[in-house]
């Protein structure tokens, strides 16, 4: 079964349910302070489940009021979004300014480092969602941040296969090992990835002069998606998006990087991800370096080198004595 951490309100005396629930809310690496008219008898439950670098959640609650200031955020930001549908009830979202209503099967999307309310209705509300850290994005935060309080539907496209992604992990996790966890985590993280991509470029406020930025993400998007294919380059990625290769390398020179450098990195991530499983620490390096596009080893345990400051034999033997030091 994969790590869960489970909440149920029930378990818990009447008169000491709400303040562990405020308790759990503090806890968390984005606090938060809740406030309910349903202290009384308040009912909640919450399992979270940490997938590699992102954390899918489930959690059931009355009507409550989470709010993230600015002195909550100094006090602890793990720079990351939080992506979460409604599933059924209703709620909203405020930040600077703006507020947004939600219906079911509406996404709503914050960020931990900026100040934020999102409330429930008197009804349940029953959602399920993932925080996902900033930097597993591939696109610039001033960009990302456009996400927030978009209208975005888990209804058809990405928005549904993320949606029923959360919530068939969520809803049951003793089909899965932990070592499941990681590939969970790759598969979810491609999910939100998409959702930005789809999100960003369809963004109506967008201005004119910044619509290369779109194509950025479309950009970003296809290599993400098609990242393990052997002949991935800068080449074909033009000719599948209709565009010249001379635009493809202006839209990433804009962002301080070359088109075949941004495929490079993920790609080595990809392989560092690899050697950090532990249920592939029986495949050679030499073929997760084929896997992620690197069929020579030399070329493979050079870039390696030079990215990460080991060779990958290193990374994956101190990851070894890592997991067996936590064993002991």
């Amino acid at each position: 079964m994969l790590t869960q951490t489970v909440f149920h309100s029930e378990d818990l005396p009447d008169a000491g349910r709400f303040d562990a629930w405020c308790e759990i809310m503090g806890r968390l690496p984005a606090p938060m302070k809740m406030t309910s008219e349903s202290t009384a008898d308040f009912r909640a439950h919450l399992r979270c489940i940490p997938l590699g670098k992102a954390t899918a959640y489930r959690t059931t609650f009355q009507q409550a009021t989470f709010r993230r200031t600015s002195r909550l955020i100094r006090q602890s930001d793990p720079e990351a979004y939080n992506i979460s549908v409604l599933l059924s009830g209703e709620g909203g979202t405020a930040w600077d300014r703006h507020a947004a209503a939600y219906r079911p099967l509406d996404f709503h999307i914050v960020s931990t480092s900026l100040p934020f309310e999102v409330w429930g209705g008197r009804s349940p509300a029953r959602i399920v969602g993932v925080e996902i850290p900033r930097a597993a994005l591939p696109f610039p935060c001033d960009q990302a941040d456009r996400a927030i309080g978009q209208q975005v539907s888990g209804r058809e496209g990405v928005g549904a296969l993320l949606r029923q992604f959360l919530t068939h992990v969520t809803d049951d996790a003793g089909p899965y090992h932990p070592e499941d966890a990681p590939r969970l985590g790759a598969v979810l993280t491609d999910l939100v990835v998409a959702l930005f991509a789809h999100t960003l470029a369809a963004e109506p406020l967008l201005p004119s002069e910044t619509h290369g930025h779109g194509l950025l993400l479309q950009i970003q998007s296809f290599i993400h998606h098609h990242l393990a294919e052997h002949d991935l380059t800068p080449s074909r990625v033009a000719a599948a998006l209709h565009l010249s290769r001379g635009y493809v390398h202006r839209l990433f020179q804009q962002e301080g990087v070359t088109a075949a450098g941004y495929i490079r990195r993920l790609r080595l991530e990809a392989a560092r991800r690899d050697l950090a499983d532990p249920a592939q620490h029986g495949i050679p390096i030499r073929a997760i370096a084929a896997r992620w596009g690197y069929p020579r080893a030399a070329d493979f345990t050079r870039a390696f080198r030079a990215t990460y400051g080991m060779p990958p034999i290193e990374y994956r033997l101190d990851g070894v004595r890592g997991q067996v030091a936590d064993m002991r």
